[in-house]
Order: structure tokens, then C-alpha cells, then sequence
């Protein structure tokens, strides 16, 4: 079996380590640029990658996917869902 099935099984876990956690909350937090390739948390973001919870574009970029946002949020914000315009306001 190669190295990466081993992982994306490890990383199928409900838990998020915090480095991932860390690295999902920095891709969210740069919205619509996402995060160019070859920074210090290519290997979390590539392992989200695997998960659906991160996109890569041909130029090789990462996005977040609405899966991801929604691990975001439950995750690192706290929140059982996404706020929505107008409710608690």
C-alpha cells in the first residue's frame, strides 16, 4: 500500500490535529486568494485535501470547499453551525 493510502486513512479521523486546525483557520481567513503552494502547512493542507475539506487549483493554489467551512466552523469557531445574516441580531 503506498504511503499516501496510509495517511488519508489516519486522516479520515473525526479529530483534527491542531496543526491542521491551524492550517484550515488560515486558508478561511484568506477567503478568495487562498493559500499559494510551498508554505510550512502544505502537508496539512494537502492531507485536507484528501479529506474534502480543501481544493487545489492547476496554478497551485488551496481553497477551502463548503465541507471545510463547515469543519471550520465546528471546529475552530466553536459553532454547531454557520451564522446566517439577521439571526441573533
Amino acid at each position: 500500500m503506498k504511503k499516501e493510502g496510509i495517511l488519508s486513512k489516519v486522516w479520515k479521523e473525526p479529530y483534527l490535529e491542531t496543526c491542521c486546525r491551524s492550517a484550515l483557520h488560515r486558508l478561511c481567513l484568506s477567503g478568495a486568494l487562498g493559500r499559494p503552494e510551498g508554505l510550512q502547512d502544505d502537508p496539512c493542507l494537502k492531507r485536507m485535501q484528501g479529506m474534502g475539506f480543501v481544493t487545489r487549483s492547476a496554478q497551485g493554489r488551496f481553497y477551502v470547499t463548503e465541507e471545510g467551512q463547515a469543519r471550520h466552523t465546528q471546529e475552530v469557531l466553536k459553532r454547531k453551525a454557520p451564522l446566517k445574516p439577521g439571526v441573533g441580531s
